[in-house]
């Protein structure tokens, strides 16, 4: 099978799905003249034409408001965000119109669209730069939320997402953009809200999803090496979350840790919990461990985004505490 890049992977699903459809359009800051801040939208204004492909000012707050007017009118926006930091200037827009329509309009106006755009560090960026907003997305009723760890499950969830009747937060990596993997050539889908289990193992369950899944599969390989084997659980959804899959995991392993890129009050990692606890308590032989990151804005140096960030040494000390109670 060939092999192409997550920005690549993106372009796909959004070239494959604007020609299937002609009311889906992209709209965002540098997406059509300058083929994006990413190159995820290279070559689309020369196929699609400007009316489809659209550069926008530097005003989230308006575009995001033309994209929900254009929603509600029967199109099917794709917006992108050079960075979801800058999804806050929008937040009215997201939280307070597009997520709401559907419930407030008693059915008769849906939003059917996606925000889309790169999430959490992508190095030194500053502390205004390097936040994650998953969990701020997912705590609203109304929004899916999607962040895809490779660029087979990117180009399927985009499809999908594009697809939907419902808002869809769509967060990716500005770090992954280039991480290469097999994409089939053929059409496929992958469902919206379904986790998938990356490795198979039976003495701890390890959770995560986007960019920080691949310190979890690095973990996983390192502690095999001593003997201990790791389950690996891609979340893919973080809403609608999917906590079926971790606790048939649990029940099997009977042990638990989250790696969440992510500050640790009401994050993803606090409500896998409660749902593991509710759902498969007599089944833990440990108390569940979660790494997030500090309860601090990230500063820009070097040093400080390494002790940031979870990695390999983080989670195999976490699982070696779960299993030994060290």
């Amino acid at each position: 099978m060939r092999q192409i890049q997550f920005r690549e992977a993106l372009r796909e699903a959004m070239n494959e799905e604007m020609r299937r459809d002609e009311r889906i359009f992209l709209m965002g800051e540098e997406v059509a003249e300058y083929n994006g801040a990413y190159k995820v939208s290279q070559g689309m204004l020369e196929e699609f034409g400007e009316k489809r492909v659209i550069d926008t000012p530097i005003a989230e707050l308006g575009f995001a408001g033309i994209a929900v007017g254009a929603a509600m009118n029967g199109l099917r926006p794709v917006v992108e965000f050079m960075t979801f930091n800058f999804s806050l200037v929008a937040i009215d827009q997201i939280i307070n119109a597009a997520a709401k329509m559907l419930s407030m309009s008693g059915g008769q106006f849906s939003c059917p669209m996606v925000f889309r755009g790169p999430t959490g560090s992508a190095g030194q960026l500053g502390a205004q730069h390097s936040q994650a907003f998953e969990n701020w997305y997912a705590n609203c009723p109304g929004l899916k939320v999607v962040v895809p760890s490779n660029p087979y499950d990117a180009k399927g969830l985009l499809k999908s997402a594009i697809r939907d009747n419902d808002v869809v937060i769509f967060m990716e990596s500005e770090q992954m953009y280039g991480d290469k993997g097999e994409v089939p050539e053929e059409e496929y889908l992958i469902p919206i809200g379904k986790a998938e289990v990356k490795r198979e193992g039976t003495d701890v369950t390890i959770v995560s999803f986007g960019k920080i899944l691949k310190v979890a599969l690095q973990a996983a390989v390192e502690l095999e090496k001593e003997g201990i084997s790791a389950e690996v659980i891609d979340l893919r959804t973080v809403r609608p979350l999917d906590h079926e899959t971790i606790v048939e995991s649990v029940k099997k392993t009977n042990r638990l840790v989250i790696v969440e890129e992510a500050w640790p009050l009401a994050s993803i990692s606090s409500e896998i919990t409660y749902q593991i606890q509710k759902h498969a308590f007599d089944y833990l032989d440990a108390p569940i461990h979660r790494i997030n990151t500090p309860d601090v804005p990230l500063g820009y140096a070097p040093t400080f985004v390494e002790a940031f960030l979870p990695n390999v040494p983080k989670v195999v000390a976490e699982v070696k505490k779960v299993l030994y109670r060290g």
